[in-house]
């Protein structure tokens, strides 16, 4: 089953059996509201009528007085009314008054004069003081012909002498409500239609939506160049952004690719210089030639022995997520031993670091080996580009919550060309001296310090020459 078919049904399921529940509790509310309306219209009604029929009860003309003849005349004239769509043409109510002693002494129906109602509801409870009413079936057996009945009590000189009864037959109520029932039933009908054409409209939208990143992700797949969709805002949305990002890195992979072509670049020249040399050497040059070749030859293989090490690290830590192992390491003990192990190239070139402020404690967590590598690299790179005889500083310091290892060397400086492009893979710039380098080293450094939430960074030093900085957190 299609997904817009499926978020239809879900949708239209969740909303049809709402809209019943609601329209059952609604229809069925109906008729008992309808009710309560009717009783409290016949509780004022009843006692209207009590305070008019006082005189008459207790002057002991209630059956031919002035009331009685009122009512009388009310119930036969002919009315000409419509309520809410339902026509009204007779009076409706049954008045009785009763006595004392429950007595039925006047009936607008003229059937039930004489008789003794004290035993009933409405009589009994308001001859006490009380709410008098009742529902009773003038049939038994016929819940149509249920009549309520509604009492107030006649009142004189601070007494109850009589009560008056006004009765009213259901079913003089029920085509109110079934007018309101098939209203109730229309609207919910009008609601579930719009219901219904709204789910179709957002299970379209978001069928389509869905259908169009499916197909962005399947181009993507077969490698076609296609633009992410708009889809709009929201998840939708962020999912396609989110589809763009991971293209862009899948095709961000394609590194190895252009690692191959730029290794195979960078390896031209080395080669080059030692097929020359070696060319050289067969036709038996002098003495001091030969030992020039040979060491030609051996500083070219150095190169590319060290470009291909450089090259496997980088390979293998641009393809870590995060780091495998961690624990506490002093970036002040790790100074030390970088320092002592640059300690013969140092000698070469009669230069000497010279250690500055370090923070206390020193402490980050990381991976020491690959910090250790990050250390020596730029140490390295202050070694290259560092006059003979000169000195390279190194410091730790804090700033804020980071620990920042500070490299300073008295060089060439960063040309301004070259300012963007320093931390690209075998991007280099040549030494004082003339050699180049594989240009992978401060790449490594970059992803070593990513890979530990820091940062780093390589600017011209005030006065000449380069600072690298680490950061990392503390």
């Amino acid at each position: 089953m299609r997904i817009g078919l499926r978020i239809f049904l879900g949708y239209f399921l969740i909303v049809g059996l709402a809209a019943f529940f609601v329209m059952r509790v609604f229809v069925n509310e109906v008729k008992p509201g309808v009710r309560g309306a009717m009783e409290a219209t016949l509780v004022d009604t009843a006692n209207t009528l009590a305070a008019l029929a006082a005189p008459d009860l207790r002057e002991g003309r209630i059956a031919d007085g002035a009331f009685a003849r009122a009512v009388d005349r009310i119930a036969i004239e002919r009315q000409n009314a419509r309520i809410s769509g339902v026509g009204k043409t007779r009076f409706d109510y049954r008045i009785y008054v009763t006595d004392a002693n429950g007595i039925v002494v006047y009936d607008s129906s003229g059937r039930d004069v004489g008789r003794d109602y004290s035993r009933w509801n409405d009589v009994y409870l308001t001859l006490r003081g009380r709410y008098g009413a009742r529902s009773t079936r003038d049939d038994p057996a016929d819940d149509g012909t249920s009549v309520m009945y509604v009492a107030a009590p006649v009142r004189s000189d601070g007494g109850i002498i009589g009560v008056v009864t006004v009765a009213k037959a259901n079913r003089h109520t029920e085509p109110f409500i079934a007018a309101s029932q098939a209203a109730i039933l229309r609207q919910g009908a009008l609601l579930l239609g719009l219901s219904f054409l709204i789910g179709l409209a957002v299970t379209f939208w978001l069928a389509r939506s869905v259908e169009r990143l499916d197909r962005y992700a399947k181009a993507v797949t077969a490698g076609e160049r296609v633009a992410v969709p708009e889809v709009g805002g929201g998840e939708l949305g962020e999912l396609g952004r989110a589809l763009e990002t991971m293209r862009s890195r899948l095709d961000g992979k394609q590194y190895v690719e252009q690692y191959v072509q730029s290794l195979a670049h960078e390896m031209k020249s080395p080669l080059a210089a030692i097929r020359g040399a070696a060319e050289i050497l067969q036709g038996e040059p002098g003495e001091g030639d030969r030992q020039r070749f040979v060491d030609n030859i051996s500083a070219q293989s150095q190169r590319l022995a060290e470009m291909i090490d450089k090259m496997l690290a980088l390979a293998a830590l641009e393809h870590r997520q995060s780091l495998e192992r961690s624990e506490s390491v002093d970036l002040a003990a790790l100074a030390e031993s970088a320092s002592a192990a640059l300690e013969p190239r140092l000698a070469l070139k009669s230069l000497r670091i010279v250690r500055g402020a370090t923070a206390s404690p020193a402490i980050v967590s990381g991976d020491r080996f690959l910090l250790a590598q990050a250390l020596e690299n730029l140490l390295d790179n202050a070694i290259g580009f560092s006059p003979a005889g000169g000195e390279i500083a190194l410091e730790i310091v804090r700033e804020g919550s980071d620990l920042v290892m500070r490299v300073a060397d008295r060089g060439p400086g960063i040309p301004d060309y070259a300012q963007d492009r320093v931390f690209e893979r075998f991007y280099s710039l040549p030494r004082p001296d003339g050699a180049r380098s594989s240009g992978l080293g401060l790449s490594f450094v970059r992803e070593v310090a990513n890979l530990h939430g820091g940062s780093v960074e390589l600017r011209n030093r005030e006065g000449g020459g380069a600072v690298a900085e680490l950061r990392l957190p503390a």
